[in-house]
Formats: C-alpha cells, structure tokens, sequence
C-alpha cells in the first residue's frame, strides 16, 4: 500500500493491494472519515468515472464517512488481468470494507455504478442497510435510451475531446446541458481517463445482466433518484423500479443524467433526509 494523499476537502486517497504478492491487484480508494457518527456511505461511480468526479458530492457530506474507489481500468486503478462481472465489483467494494474495518453501509450508486449498487445490496445484503440508485435502470432490461444516443455513449470519446464532450453533452445527459453545454468542460476536467479496455471492460461487465427478476425481494429502504429529462436512462426505468421494489420512494429532479453535479444541493439533501431517518 502507498502513502496516503489528500484531495482537497477531508477525502484521503491511497493504493490499495487487494490482490496478492504474486499477484498484485492495486485499487485506488478514496476514503472520508468523517465525524465518526451514522453507517458509513459506500459509492459506484458511473462509466469511466474516477473517484475526483464524485469528489465535489462527497465535500459537501464532511460529516459523514464516505468510501469511493476506481473501479479496475478505470482512473487509476490497475487494469484487470481477466474481465469481471458487477458481482465481482460487488466483491471487491466488500474487501476494500474489510481492509478499512468498516461493516454495515449505506450504498450509492450512479448510473453504471448504480447496477453494481444494486448487485452489492443482492449479494452482500447483510452488509447494505439503505440503498440509493441515481439515474439507474435495473439492466437490460429496462426502457431503453435512442439508439443515437446509445452509440455516443458507446466510446469513450468525450473523455478524451474536450470539444467533442461539450458538442454531445446535451444529447447524452440533457437537462442543464442542453441549455449550458460548457457544463461539460467542468464535469470533465475531474476525470483521469486511462484507456478504452478499461472502458469496455466496464459495458462488457453489464452486458447481459439484470435485476428485473430479484428487484421485488430487496429487503433494503431504496431512494431511487432521477431526472425528468434524462436521455441516456429515461425517467420511466425509475418508476418502474419504484414498482417492483417494495421499499422504495422516488425522487424526481427538474434536470437530466448528471443532478448529482448540477444539482448538487438539492441532491445532498434528499440523500441526507433519506440516510438520516429513524
């Protein structure tokens, strides 16, 4: 494990072997320790997103224990020797936990984080007592996005062109970048792109999977987060998610994909008022 470096804000970032000394699996984690009170906060971040985009949502929490890592091929986290699966994500979230003596969490998860979110509270669901889903969808099967926008969000192009991410930032993300696509050059300046493997490997581990069919027996409160105007996971796939889970309440912001960012506050306190109740 290397020395331990700090963000700006209380978020304390390291590598972490999680494999081992033939072979070495090297993960970067992002960890705030907060105040010491309340279920720590675990989080997925979404497709190519390294631990510095979620940065700015985690600062505005300072008091809450939060755990945020990049995902293998992704940031700074090592490329995978094999292809993985989100149940293998789900595993890995579990070992980080352990090497931090942390147990039961609270679990966030962001669009492609927000599938991994949903395998981990599955899987591991003695360790997840609250689950949020942010501008998710419960895997191939869901209420698909156009095929153009499919097929932008299919490179990971925009994390690499500057002016090629503001010129699609609208039709992908819609909401407040359809009005203001400059948004896109802030958004992106906190990602560390790394390489399309890793990229693929990240579409390669969702292909194929869903939820539909164990959504109704999570036993965990969910909040499942939306935009009215998401052109990449459409507002249906969080109502009908709001159907099958039992527990769940929706919210709806007046924005598109990416209101973790543009609407940060907003975000915070719904997170907070969820997190917070008896």
């Amino acid at each position: 494990m290397t020395a331990a470096t700090r963000t700006r804000g209380p978020l304390i970032i390291e590598m972490m072997n999680l494999g081992t000394d033939e072979d070495p699996r090297m993960v970067r984690v992002g960890h705030q320790p907060g105040d010491g009170t309340g279920v720590p906060l675990l989080l997925f971040n979404g497709i190519g997103g390294n631990i510095e985009l979620l940065a700015p949502l985690v600062g505005k929490m300072p008091e809450r224990e939060i755990v945020v890592f990049d995902i293998p091929g992704v940031g700074q986290s090592e490329l995978p020797r094999w292809p993985y699966r989100l149940g293998g994500i789900a595993r890995l979230a579990a070992r980080i936990l352990d090497r931090l003596g942390i147990g039961e969490v609270d679990v966030l998860g962001v669009s492609w984080g927000g599938a991994a979110a949903q395998a981990f509270a599955c899987t591991l669901g003695r360790r997840c007592r609250r689950l949020i889903l942010c501008a998710t969808a419960p895997g191939v099967v869901m209420v698909p996005s156009s095929p153009s926008v499919l097929w932008k969000m299919a490179t990971p192009k925009r994390y690499m062109n500057a002016e090629y991410a503001r010129s699609i930032s609208g039709d992908i993300y819609g909401g407040d970048f359809r009005r203001n696509p400059a948004l896109a050059t802030d958004m992106f300046r906190h990602v560390k792109y790394k390489s399309r493997l890793g990229y693929y490997l990240q579409l390669l581990a969702a292909s194929g999977w869903t939820s539909i069919h164990w959504l109704p027996t999570l036993r965990q409160p969910t909040l499942l987060m939306a935009g009215a105007d998401d052109p990449l996971v459409p507002l249906a796939n969080a109502r009908l998610m709001h159907k099958l889970i039992r527990k769940s309440q929706l919210k709806i912001f007046d924005c598109g994909h990416m209101f973790l960012m543009t609407r940060a506050d907003e975000s915070v306190a719904a997170i907070r008022e969820f997190l917070d109740k008896p």
